[in-house]
Order: C-alpha cells, then sequence, then structure tokens
C-alpha cells in the first residue's frame, strides 16, 4: 500500500472519529439530580399555588418544614443535535426537568453539566416580570442576545408581524392571555439560533393559524440550530419533531428510549 492509500486512510478514520466524538460528548448531564422545593406558608390556597407550579407532587417534612419533591433523583444525559419529548401527566416533573436544566432551579443534591445554554419557553413569562410590556419584553431579550439595539427595529416588526398581538405589545404582560403571552415568547425565542431550546407545551397554545405558523417556523429553526426539548400532551406533535423520548412519573424519569417506544411505555402504564 503506497503512502498516499495510507494517508487518506487515516484521514477519514481520524474525521469520523472526531466527528463521532463530538456527536456523544454529552452536553448536558444530569446524576441523581434532585430538586426539593420548601413551603414556606400554611395557607391552603398557596399550598395549591406551588402544587400547581411545581412538579412531582411528593410532599415531604423534615424538621416541621414541608417542601415538594419537583425532581426525584434524576440521571440522564442530553447530546448535541438531539430532539427530545418529555413525557407524562401534568404534574410528572417535565416543567421542573425544563427549570433545572435551564438553571432556573438549583439542584438540592447531585450533579448536574451544562455545555449550551438552554433557553426555555415555561409558561407566562420567560425573563420579564407581568408588569413589563410586551415591547419591554422584545427589548430586553435583544440587548441580551445583541449586547445592542443595533437592528431593533426590524426584530420588533418581526415579533408583531409573527406573533399577530398588535397593540397589546405596548401593554403589560400581566393583561396577557396565556396565548399572546406563548405567542409571543414563541416569537422573541425563535427570531434567533440557540444551541438549545426547550418548549413547554408552548407551540399547541393559540389559533389554529398560529399553530400552522409555529410548526412551519420550528422546523426552519431545527434545521440550523442543535437541540430541542420538547413538552407536550400531543403526540403528533412530539412525532413531528422529536427521536427520542423521557418519560416522567413522580418527578422520576421511568423510561428513556426511542420516541415510539417511549410513547407506547406511557400509553401502556396509563392504560
Amino acid at each position: 500500500m503506497n503512502l498516499f492509500w495510507i494517508v487518506s486512510i487515516y484521514y477519514i478514520v481520524f474525521n469520523e472519529k472526531r466527528s463521532l466524538s463530538k456527536i456523544l460528548d454529552p452536553k448536558i448531564t444530569l446524576k441523581e439530580a434532585t430538586v426539593s422545593i420548601p413551603i414556606f406558608s400554611n395557607t391552603n390556597t398557596i399550598k395549591r399555588k406551588i402544587l400547581n407550579g411545581f412538579s412531582g407532587g411528593k410532599i415531604s417534612v423534615e424538621n416541621k418544614m414541608k417542601s415538594v419533591l419537583a425532581l426525584n433523583s434524576i440521571s440522564c444525559k442530553l447530546y448535541g443535535g438531539e430532539k427530545v419529548a418529555l413525557i407524562g401527566h401534568n404534574g410528572a416533573g417535565k416543567t421542573s426537568f425544563i427549570r433545572t436544566i435551564s438553571g432556573i432551579y438549583k439542584l438540592t443534591s447531585g450533579f448536574i453539566e451544562r455545555k449550551v445554554d438552554v433557553y426555555p419557553m415555561i409558561e407566562r413569562s420567560f425573563i420579564v416580570e407581568e408588569e413589563l410590556t410586551g415591547y419591554d419584553s422584545a427589548k430586553a431579550h435583544y440587548l441580551i442576545m445583541n449586547n445592542s439595539l443595533d437592528g431593533f427595529e426590524d426584530f420588533l416588526d418581526y415579533v408583531i408581524q409573527f406573533s399577530g398581538i398588535g397593540e397589546y405589545l405596548y401593554l403589560p404582560l400581566k393583561t396577557y392571555s396565556e396565548g399572546m403571552a406563548s405567542r409571543l415568547t414563541f416569537s422573541l425565542l425563535t427570531f434567533h439560533k440557540h444551541d438549545c431550546l426547550a418548549l413547554d407545551e408552548a407551540i399547541g397554545t393559540g389559533d389554529q393559524n398560529f399553530y400552522k405558523k409555529a410548526q412551519k417556523r420550528l422546523n426552519e429553526y431545527l434545521t440550523s440550530s442543535g437541540m430541542l426539548i420538547l413538552s407536550s400532551h400531543s403526540s403528533a406533535l412530539l412525532r413531528r419533531f422529536c427521536e427520542r423520548g423521557l418519560v416522567f412519573s413522580g418527578g422520576s424519569i421511568i423510561f428513556d428510549g426511542n420516541l415510539e417506544d417511549a410513547l407506547r411505555f406511557y400509553d401502556e402504564t396509563n392504560n
């Protein structure tokens, strides 16, 4: 074998190994990750709000202090380019998982390593207070992503057109319906490219026209972006965008595998 072929084979093998190591290098790693949320009030109304906002649902008492176990000893690895579905009933731990990998929740115990920034779209707000207007939200997001307001007017035109919220952009977020807030946040998040985007039911919120636009935009987004973490009760939506499924129950991952296997497992355990 002459030197040309030796060098060629070495080059191919070396680059394949390098590409494989890049794919198999986990971008998010959790080991025995546990999140426990303390409850500081004895008021039943406050407790209900807390339990509705947190996932997992298990309540523990230690030294007369009650807490909700949002995540219970989670261990998993998420890789670059993966499209991962979060599957489970309300309160199973999906939103808490998104909040944890996004850095919103801090671990009570265990380990987490993030090699990418995770941009979450959860509930009504994402980086803003409800007293701020949609315009303030858009401006804050643009500044964070670009460190300047150069090109902000074009960005604002896109947000207004895509979200369809019109003059509500200049009203406080607390006046928005859930659908309006989701449309605004989706418009903000998908304008820029991110290493990892985490959506919690967001794309399915709103009218049918926006739903179609959002699916088309997400398709375009995924062709040039990295990871997607998608929580939804819609099997059709998960099948469209995801290949891997994590099934949650009681704040724990009870199944991790191929999406179809994960959906089948969830159906079998809930029927």
